[in-house]
């Protein structure tokens, strides 16, 4: 009986591999109309606006990633880096997330905000973070999942098909308790890859529909080089203390050795002068 579920099984895993063949061209069509044409990472369209009308669409899916170096005097970074924090937790330029933040103190001050927001929202953001100030860095990065989309969107199809047939084939009154059995271990192996694509697809989609955007907040070159004067100067006394502090070391390690050397150095000096006066008498 066992022989004869295992043919059933295989007949209907190739019944969906030819549905899920005939489905292909079908999936791939539907992925590729659905895709968004290449933005410009010369000037890109962070607003996300349609493309103009003799622009060729090159059938790609951009999850974009900007990044923003902004330089300001230290006592400004913590104040401004809340303020497109807030900016982002109120959804004052749309949908958005903060992901991560630190900041640091001391001479050198600085903080980090990493954020997921709407395309709508970015230039906004990116204005307030740099109001005022200046923007020493800003590149953009874009990752074509049109690929990945198209791949997931097939998996899923198929894993789809196949756990159907393999429900109706479930509902048959002649299968045995080992047939029920195995085929409720297959299924739920289908349902767990199913969830698992369902899950890199909503991934992906987000990539596609927000905006990673990390923020770099520091302290201005001429405040910076302040900074490294002023260390300088605080490190003077503490260079020249370890400078002494070799020294010193290096005579204690020395002093033994001398107490040694000098007296045999001495006593050869001494012995090779009684050996020329006996020779000269």
């Amino acid at each position: 009986m066992a022989y004869g579920l295992a043919k059933r099984l295989l007949a209907a895993t190739l019944a969906v591999g030819l549905l899920g063949a005939c489905s292909k061209h079908n999936a791939a069509t539907m992925e590729e109309s659905a895709a968004v044409p290449m933005a410009d990472l010369g000037k890109p369209d962070a607003g996300g606006s349609a493309p103009s009308p003799g622009k060729a669409d090159l059938g790609v899916l951009l999850a974009y990633e900007h990044r923003v170096q902004v330089r300001l005097p230290g006592e400004r970074i913590a104040t401004q880096m809340q303020a497109v924090r807030a900016a982002c937790d109120s959804g004052k330029f749309g949908a958005c997330a903060v992901l991560d933040m630190s900041q640091s103190g001391g001479d050198f001050p600085s903080a980090m905000l990493q954020l997921r927001v709407v395309p709508a929202g970015v230039e906004p953001l990116v204005a307030l973070a740099g109001k005022g100030e200046e923007i020493s860095e800003r590149s953009i990065q874009a990752d074509d999942l049109a690929t990945a989309v198209r791949d997931n969107a097939m998996l899923r199809d198929r894993l789809q098909r196949e756990h159907a047939r393999l429900l109706e084939f479930q509902q048959r009154q002649d299968l045995k308790i080992a047939d029920v059995l195995t085929l409720s271990n297959r299924i739920a192996e289908l349902e767990a890859q199913l969830q698992g694509a369902q899950q890199e697809a909503a991934q992906q989609q987000r990539r596609i529909s927000t905006q990673l955007v990390t923020f770099d907040f520091e302290t201005t070159r001429s405040q910076a080089s302040r900074s490294e004067i002023g260390e300088a100067f605080r490190d003077f006394g503490g260079i020249v203390a370890a400078v002494i502090a070799f020294l010193i070391r290096a005579f204690a390690v020395l002093l033994p050795l001398l107490a040694v050397l000098l007296p045999l150095v001495w006593l050869i000096r001494r012995t090779l002068r009684n050996r020329r006066k006996a020779r000269g008498g």
